[in-house]
């Protein structure tokens, strides 16, 4: 009687998904320019609403520092002042400074590209990077690409991938290689910079008054020299308004019936408020921010509620799990090239969005606590 082996249960070493997606020209097969006219547009939202530029730099200022650590002091010490110090390109010393540009990257593009130069046994520079510059090529699996720039009529690949930092904000189907977080916000950033710019067509129509002025001839001798007598008119007209200019004050007399009036003087100015809040109601819920930190008071008491503090922080911790594989990396580098084996750990600064005045009581009521606590224990 035969024994049939039992089949042994087979190891995938391979990603068995695909992209359907090829380039119609067979010398960029696989290639994809990381940037595309959308980035340009989020470049000009952030250049034209002074609130989202806010938003981003806030956003980078309360994701914070971070410290490492290592069970070996020696490599602790040394990893702390090469972070410190280190070359972080463009007159930027620090890897807080790299930090800083590579989440405004990440933020603003929905990526951000940066590079470890080593040279001699040492990380001599991080760098930051232009990710609109940048292509990726694809290969037959979602796990094989590389990084490269078009130079010379064609995408150069980077010799050394691994020396390539990158990060993707919130990737999905449709963008693998990261989304904006001004992804949902062009059409309301237009309505909203028509609203402005029709206030400001508005505000220089009313300090640049244009005037009608019209003769009407009351009899028949009027009616007959009517164009001498609003030539006339004209030229004095015209003027009384070059010599006002000048700061010069010059009464207009006619004879006749003639009735001056300010051209658009009767138009009505559509109510702005209410659409330009809607509009960025949603923008900043965008942001993931509370209105009153970017300077919007929008109730009578604006204060961080708990679940607000919740929300914002959850926001801020994905932002920090998104970059500290990048830091990690870089960390792990720089033991390597020094002979260290230990593994180094990313200790991010605590999130405080607490009130201060709300701080400031609850030390107060501690120091009040104490102090009862102490003079009933001396009566004792």
């Amino acid at each position: 009687m035969a024994v049939r082996k039992k089949a042994k249960a087979g190891v995938c070493k391979a990603a068995q998904m695909r992209s359907g997606a090829q380039h119609p020209f067979g010398m960029l097969s696989g290639v994809t320019a990381l940037g595309g006219g959308e980035l340009e547009v989020y470049r000009q939202i952030r250049n034209a609403v002074p609130l989202l530029d806010a938003a981003i730099g806030k956003l980078v200022r309360l994701t914070g520092g971070f410290e490492v650590r290592c069970t070996n002091p020696a490599a602790e010490r040394g990893l702390r002042q090469f972070l410190k110090s280190v070359n972080a390109g463009r007159g930027q010393v620090g890897i807080e400074s790299f930090l800083a540009a590579f989440l405004q990257s990440m933020l603003v593009y929905g990526r951000a590209v940066g590079e470890m130069v080593v040279g001699g046994n040492e990380i001599t520079a991080v760098l930051w990077g232009d990710v609109t510059k940048l292509y990726v090529q694809e290969g037959s699996s979602p796990m094989d690409f590389a990084f490269g720039q078009w130079q010379d009529g064609e995408v150069k690949i980077f010799p050394r991938q691994n020396l390539i930092l990158f990060a993707a904000w919130n990737p999905d189907e449709e963008n693998p290689y990261g989304a904006s977080v001004f992804r949902s916000m062009p059409f309301l950033v237009d309505v909203l910079l028509k609203i402005y710019s029709t206030i400001g067509t508005n505000w220089e129509r009313a300090g640049n008054v244009r005037y009608s002025v019209v003769y009407k001839p009351g009899d028949a001798s009027g009616q007959i020299d009517a164009q001498e007598r609003s030539e006339q008119i004209a030229e004095q007209w015209s003027q009384a308004m070059q010599e006002s200019r000048h700061g010069v004050v010059r009464d207009f007399v006619a004879v006749g019936d003639v009735e001056i009036k300010v051209i658009g003087a009767d138009g009505q100015i559509l109510d702005s408020e209410v659409p330009v809040r809607q509009i960025l109601e949603q923008l900043v819920a965008k942001t993931g921010l509370p209105p009153f930190l970017l300077g919007l008071n929008w109730a009578s008491t604006e204060r961080m509620s708990a679940q607000q503090t919740d929300l914002l922080t959850s926001e801020l911790w994905a932002i920090r799990r998104t970059v500290e594989p990048v830091l990690l990396r870089i960390c792990r580098l720089w033991m390597q090239l020094h002979g260290y084996a230990e593994e180094p750990e990313i200790v991010w600064d605590e999130i405080s969005l607490q009130d201060i005045v709300e701080q400031a009581h609850a030390a107060l009521y501690r120091a009040q606590a104490e102090k009862l606590t102490a003079e009933q224990e001396e009566t004792t």
